[in-house]
């Protein structure tokens, strides 16, 4: 399904819901209707046919961003007269296999807004241009980011992305937790990590949550100097003693209470909001988190809820960035296109708006100054995704990343929920990725 948002002769616009079905054949040519006639915010709907250029612009799950979108559109055309602009947005759940579609058809819109890992096959298979060329002409642009952001985009030592909006995992606390159970300060390694879990386990409270998809959890191994594999990226390196104690504690805690079951199989709606219940001490998630548990938990405010990084400053991140098709007709204009809407000015805005940030040095820096004045609370979680950025973890840069994830997790999950031993479980898992990587390395 997709939806469109045309204008009309008026000037407003009306949404038009598409749905995607039946023969390959009819699909594929409606999926290139569809693109050719997404959401035109860039000029009116009479001259829309005489426009010699155009880009079609794919976000992923923004679309209340419209009326920023309409006004960076419009400052974008007033410098690159004639240019027409097509955005459609996805669901997250939509936009990978749609976007996958497109590049099978050859009807690849010139910019995509993508998340997490999937760029990375998308760019080993020659999905996307390879932005390292621009990133030399224009040195410049390269410092307007964080560079630890910007080279989370790196494939083979080339730079396919620039950042839209960031994230990465931090720890959330409930004081009013913590000081029943006489703590006074967030956990520094792992041992007090379990320690202060165990501590605030008690009825039906828990001790700690962890969100699991998109190896947000992987921190609670590399603080214990655990890899997942070997730096010629050959084989499985994480089936060690270590982890073996690592899985066994983990199992141990979750079995006790003090780590909460839901950190093993629950997604993002059941850890958030069983930590919005206040009955959990500790949640390790990234900072997108703070709002939807917010949003639930009346008994939220600065003297309840503390915000500190993971043991060893340790955090994945989860990121979006825009990348270009490689099959785009007009490679400058979309490099400039994303350049326009990274640029400071209006990264500054979309901060502001959406109260995230954007990898953007002097946007984020406005960003936050703008966010302490309505949310000081939200300020200091943000504040976290700017500190120790040299210690990201489970971002590796690989083509074959949701292979592995399908490989090592089910493993893991069976070791700590007590269904098999963590030398059984780690085993298994070992086949199992050594296998993903034999066929992909």
């Amino acid at each position: 399904m997709a939806v469109r948002r045309l204008p009309t002769r008026s000037g407003h616009f009306r949404t038009t819901v598409c749905h995607f079905g039946g023969d390959p054949m009819k699909r594929r040519t409606i999926l290139q209707a569809a693109l050719a006639g997404a959401t035109t915010l860039a000029l009116p709907y009479a001259s829309r046919a005489q426009t010699p250029r155009k880009l079609s612009y794919l976000t992923w799950n923004i679309a209340d961003q419209e009326q920023l979108f309409k006004e960076e559109f419009a400052d974008f055309r007033s410098a690159n007269a004639g240019v027409e602009i097509e955005w459609l947005d996805k669901k997250g759940t939509e936009l990978p296999a749609f976007y996958q579609t497109q590049l099978v058809a050859g009807t690849a819109p010139d910019v995509v807004d993508l998340q997490g890992a999937i760029w990375v096959e998308y760019a080993a298979n020659g999905g996307l241009l390879d932005l390292t060329p621009y990133l030399k002409k224009e040195p410049e642009v390269a410092k307007l980011f964080n560079p630890d952001y910007l080279a989370s985009w790196q494939y083979q030592g080339k730079n396919y992305m620039l950042p839209f909006y960031i994230a990465k995992t931090l720890l959330y606390y409930n004081k009013t937790m913590f000081k029943e159970a006489e703590l006074s300060s967030p956990p520094r390694t792992f041992d007090e990590l379990l320690s202060y879990a165990q501590k605030m386990a008690k009825a039906e409270k828990t001790g700690f949550l962890t969100l699991n998809f998109d190896w947000l959890y992987w921190p609670l191994f590399k603080m214990n100097g655990i890899e997942l594999l070997t730096p010629d990226v050959k084989k499985a390196a994480f089936n060690t003693p270590q982890m073996a104690a690592v899985l066994d504690r983990l199992a141990k805690a979750t079995e006790s209470g003090a780590i909460n079951k839901i950190s093993w199989t629950g997604r993002w709606v059941e850890p958030n909001g069983a930590f919005a219940a206040n009955t959990v001490g500790m949640l390790h998630a990234h900072s997108s988190s703070y709002f939807f548990v917010k949003g639930q938990g009346s008994w939220i405010n600065e003297s309840t809820l503390g915000v500190a990084q993971a043991p060893g400053y340790w955090a994945t991140p989860t990121n979006h960035g825009f990348g270009i098709s490689k099959s785009t007709k007009n490679p400058d204009l979309a490099w400039a296109f994303i350049k326009h809407v990274t640029g400071t000015k209006w990264a500054t805005r979309f901060s502001q708006s959406r109260k995230l940030l954007t990898g953007n040095i002097a946007a984020d820096r406005a960003g936050l100054e703008y966010l302490r004045k309505d949310d000081p609370l939200g300020a200091q979680v943000l504040q976290t995704q700017l500190e120790h950025t040299d210690k990201f973890t489970g971002n590796w840069p690989l083509p074959f990343d949701a292979q592995l994830k399908d490989a090592f997790y089910p493993e893991i999950q069976n070791a700590v929920l007590g269904r098999k031993s963590a030398k059984a479980a780690l085993t298994d898992a070992e086949r199992a990725v050594n296998r993903v990587l034999s066929r992909n390395t």
